[in-house]
Formats: structure tokens, C-alpha cells, sequence
């Protein structure tokens, strides 16, 4: 869905990209979830970073991304959004870091199956490589984090995630 073009944009969307996939926990002991989570990701462009060419450019362009990981048997859902910086190695691999923060329906104390997570509102990283098989969609692998680096009172076992995601650049 086309908006109105800013400078330097012959034609800006809505969305740059859409992002849908299953994760699982890779925690052990008490602290592993149980099920598979399914996630979409929707990222968003304001910045320019699909036109930055340099790795400075790429630095002070990241891409917003805002999305979901639902719980399932009774595991946790997050609500997630952050900036995310993409390097390009060759027209098809690449590599993605995301760094912000989240609000989830976990348990915050004593939780005998699963992680006892401290408070609502969490600090979220991701890392990622993926794959392009053309200028429209792409397959990546990631492994995402989320704690409260120790900020708030309470246990911090975090969640720990790895999945695939299958995306589609518009």
C-alpha cells in the first residue's frame, strides 16, 4: 500500500517487510518453555536503510521492526518492538542484529516450568542469518533474547528462542 513519496524515494510503503515463522526454547532445566511459537515481524524503512551503502549509513539507518511471538501450552507471548541493522555479505546472504524491548505474559516469580522472568517489560536482542532467494523473499534463522539485565527486582531467567522465518520484501 503506496503513501505519499518522500525526498529521495521514487515510492515508499507501509511495510518493508513481512516476517512470519515458529520459534522454540533453547533453555534448559526449569527455565525451558514448552511448545512452539509461533511469530510475525512487520519492519519498517523511515530511516532509508535499504538505500544506506555504506557501513556508516547502515549504522544510522536501522529498520523499526514490531511483532509478536504467541505462547503456546500455556507459555508466555510477547509483544515485541526495536531498531534492526542488516548486512549484506553477497546479494543473497545476509545477516541481521535487533536490539529493543518487549511486554510479555509470563510469570514473574517462582515458576516451577518455565522462566521466572522478574517484570513485565523486558530488554529484547536478536541475531540472525539469512538467506534471499530473490528481491521479494527470504528465509533466516535466529536466535532472540529477552531479560531485564538485572534492572528491576526479582528473578531474571529471561527467555531464550531460536526459530526460521520465512519473509517477504515488498
Amino acid at each position: 500500500m503506496p503513501v505519499l513519496a518522500s525526498p529521495g524515494y521514487a515510492q515508499d510503503q507501509i511495510f518493508d517487510e513481512l516476517r512470519f515463522g515458529a520459534s522454540t526454547s533453547i533453555q534448559g532445566g526449569h527455565e525451558r518453555e514448552d511448545g512452539i511459537f509461533p511469530e510475525v515481524t512487520v519492519f519498517f524503512d523511515p530511516f532509508g536503510a535499504d538505500s544506506a551503502t555504506t557501513w556508516t549509513q547502515t549504522l544510522v539507518s536501522p529498520r523499526i521492526h514490531l511483532g509478536t511471538s504467541i505462547g503456546t501450552e500455556g507459555e508466555a507471548t510477547q509483544f515485541f518492538t526495536g531498531f534492526s541493522w542488516t548486512a549484506n555479505f553477497t546479494e543473497k546472504l545476509f545477516a541481521e542484529a535487533g536490539f529493543g524491548g518487549l511486554i510479555h505474559t509470563g510469570e514473574l516469580d517462582h515458576n516451577d516450568d518455565g522462566p521466572a522472568l522478574g517484570c513485565r517489560v523486558l530488554f529484547r536482542e536478536y541475531v540472525g542469518a539469512g538467506y534471499r532467494f530473490d528481491s521479494h523473499w527470504n528465509v533466516m534463522a535466529q536466535v532472540a533474547h529477552s531479560s531485564h539485565a538485572n534492572l528491576c527486582n526479582g528473578p531474571n531467567d529471561g527467555m531464550t528462542r531460536a526459530g526460521v522465518q520465512l519473509g517477504y520484501k515488498f
